[in-house]
């Protein structure tokens, strides 16, 4: 015998916790043991006897099941890349290997996979916040996503002269009393820092231009029709 005795100890009790009824205390000989996710200790019985092997397997499958919950948790506000998922994890302290059992878990369920969620992104900021490739781009190796999913997602995206103008047009009217150069200088800076490249930008801002000027002419009609007047009876 190489002197190791492995500790046989009986489930007396199983309680569920008061403040988190997804969570069960199990009681070893009568004395507190240690807590159990609810799906980890569903097989359990009181009476079983459990060994010190056992009692490891069991911590050790609880310990992925609490890590399984709270990526769920991350992942259920909003859409997140592998990257964030990883770090939350590693932030609460979980081991490697925990945290790569977890991801494969997610990949197989569909719950994460970087290029749903970078053409995820795309999408929503060109619905709600429109930005050029590049800067999109950016955004997404921030997240932590891989080169070869940003260009993919990015192949679905609208055409970045029709973003651009959606944005010139929400941000010109506050500029439309500038003259052209401090107009075209102010709105193309704009465009620019929301990732939109020069081809772009120029004819967007010259449209918009234009469009402000016709709106312009039309907002003095009297003033017009006077002018057209004098003009005629000279």
């Amino acid at each position: 015998m190489d002197g190791c005795v492995s500790m046989e100890n009986k489930v007396t009790a199983l309680k569920v916790q008061k403040r988190n009824p997804n969570r069960v205390n199990v009681y070893l000989d009568g004395d507190f043991a240690f807590g159990l996710s609810r799906i980890v200790a569903a097989w359990l019985h009181i009476g079983q006897v459990l060994d010190d092997q056992k009692i490891e397997e069991l911590k050790a499958k609880d310990n992925g099941e609490v890590a399984y919950q709270k990526a769920l948790l991350f992942i259920g506000h909003r859409p997140r890349s592998e990257a964030e998922v990883v770090k939350r994890l590693e932030k609460h302290g979980f081991e490697d290997e925990v945290i790569e059992a977890i991801m494969t878990r997610l990949r197989s369920q569909n719950l994460v996979g970087d290029l749903e969620f970078a053409r995820l992104w795309v999408d929503n900021r060109s619905t709600f916040r429109p930005r050029g490739r590049r800067a999109l781009s950016v955004e997404l190796k921030q997240k932590g996503v891989s080169e070869l999913d940003i260009q993919e997602a990015l192949e679905g995206m609208q055409d970045e002269e029709v973003l651009a103008y959606r944005v010139a047009m929400k941000h010109a009217p506050r500029l439309k009393e500038l003259e052209w150069f401090q107009f075209r200088q102010r709105l193309g800076a704009r465009l620019a820092r929301r990732g939109f490249n020069y081809d772009a930008i120029q004819p967007v801002v010259e449209r918009v231009w234009a469009e402000l000027q016709d709106e312009n002419s039309l907002e003095y009609p009297e003033d017009h029709h006077n002018k057209e007047a004098e003009n005629e009876s000279n």
